[in-house]
């Protein structure tokens, strides 16, 4: 089963704001996920993100692939750093 963390959107009609969620990658973006990481409202300024590392470092240990939205937000809270420092440290153990 291929696994994405993508944004699932939610709020009202032209105040929206986003879950980050772990989803099969065949459901529809609001569809069924499997697990919910955080959210990300855009509409502030500046904009606000809440994301828990341990579980998106362990999804992405797991395999799954972040949309490229996701993959900035990530790299902007500094995930992707500490998740490839983990896997070099790993590799040299």
């Amino acid at each position: 089963m291929a696994v994405k963390i993508r944004l699932k959107r939610m709020g009202a009609k032209k105040t929206p704001f986003y879950r980050i969620v772990v989803a099969d990658a065949r459901s529809p973006r609001d569809g069924r996920i499997i697990e919910n990481l955080g959210h990300y409202d855009s509409t502030t300024q500046p904009a606000k993100v809440q994301i828990d590392e341990e579980k998106a470092i362990n999804w992405l240990n797991n395999g799954a692939q972040p949309t490229d939205t996701v993959k900035d937000l990530f790299s902007k809270a500094g995930i992707l750093k500490k998740w490839d420092e983990l896997k070099r440290a790993k590799k040299e153990a």
